[in-house]
C-alpha cells in the first residue's frame, strides 16, 4: 500500500513519450479524461476503453492502470527522493527527461505480486501506468504493458 501511495504522490508531482505501436492482438485502454493510454493483451478485460484499468481474469492475478495528471510538469526525480521512496537502485530502470520507470514490488513467493510503474510526459501533463501481477503473468508482458503508456494518439 505504501508503494501505491508513493506512486500516486509522484504521479501528481510529475510531459511527451509516444507509446510503442500496438502489438498484434492487443487493445488500447485510456484514462477517463482521454489524455493517456496503455495497451494490454486481448485476454485482459476492461469495462470500456476509457475505464483506466484492465485485469487478467481478476484483479488478484494482474491489473494494469493508466492515469493522467493534467498540468503536472514531468522531470526526473532527484536521488534524494528516490532514496526516500525506498526503491533499490537496481530496480530503477530509467530516470530521465523521457521516462521514470522502476519496479516497486518484487515477489518473494509465487503468491506475492510484482509491480512496475512508469511515468512519462503527456501532451498537457503527465501520463502514468502501474502493472501489478502474479508470477504466472510473464514479466515481459507486464513490461510491454507498462512501457506502452503515453498520450492518446490522435
Amino acid at each position: 500500500m505504501r508503494y501505491f501511495r508513493v506512486f500516486v504522490l509522484f504521479t501528481l508531482l510529475l510531459p511527451e513519450s509516444a507509446p510503442e505501436s500496438l502489438p498484434t492482438g492487443w487493445k488500447v485502454v485510456k484514462d477517463p479524461k482521454g489524455a493517456c493510454q496503455i495497451t494490454v493483451p486481448e485476454a485482459w478485460d476492461s469495462p470500456s476503453d476509457q475505464a483506466s484499468w484492465a485485469v487478467l481474469r481478476d484483479a488478484t492475478t494482474a491489473i494494469a492502470v493508466v492515469t493522467s495528471q493534467p498540468g503536472q510538469v514531468f522531470k526526473p526525480l532527484p536521488e534524494s527522493l528516490l532514496k526516500m521512496m525506498g526503491i533499490p537502485k537496481e530496480r530503477i530502470f530509467e530516470n530521465s527527461a523521457k521516462r521514470l520507470y522502476y519496479q516497486d514490488r518484487t515477489a518473494t513467493h509465487s503468491s506475492d505480486t510484482n509491480a512496475f510503474s512508469v511515468m512519462v510526459p503527456g501532451k498537457a501533463g503527465t501520463c502514468s501506468s502501474r502493472v501489478v501481477f502474479l508470477s504466472e503473468v510473464s514479466e515481459e508482458t507486464a513490461r510491454k504493458i507498462v512501457l506502452s503508456v503515453g498520450p492518446v494518439l490522435e
